[in-house]
């Protein structure tokens, strides 16, 4: 069971790591240019700038991983509920992603991999503790 927090962890890590720039690159400017992405790839979705995807990978896939890390890392008793939930929100996020913008980049479906594993290490997790 070690090995599985550890391995949620680190990719919660991973995670994290990525997502705390970005959403900080987002919402410096919400128009996306600092970001090399335009106003013209959110032509099919709801939104009209980058400011809730920037808020969203700020706080649920940058500071909540990163919170969530420690949790898996010190073996704490709610690292299974947050993998399970961080993990289907992160791959849920992809899913959303890919509909309104289509698939850009290889790191969609690296991190809708990654939103699956942490879902099944969380699940685990969940279930050995018995909580």
């Amino acid at each position: 069971m070690k090995k599985y927090y550890l391995i949620l962890g680190s990719l919660q890590a991973v995670t994290a790591i990525g997502a705390i720039p970005a959403g900080i690159g987002y919402l410096s400017d919400t128009t996306g240019r600092v970001m090399g992405a335009s106003p013209e790839l959110l032509a099919n979705s709801p939104l009209d700038s980058f400011l809730l995807p920037g808020l969203f990978l700020l706080i649920v896939n940058g500071l909540a991983n990163l919170g969530a890390a420690i949790f898996s890392f010190f073996r704490n008793r709610y690292a299974g509920h947050a993998g399970l939930i961080l993990g289907v929100t992160l791959a849920l996020w992809i899913v959303i992603q890919i509909w309104w913008i289509s698939l850009s980049s290889v790191l969609q479906p690296l991190f809708f991999l990654i939103g699956i594993v942490n879902t099944w290490l969380g699940w685990k997790i969940f279930r050995a503790s018995g909580t």
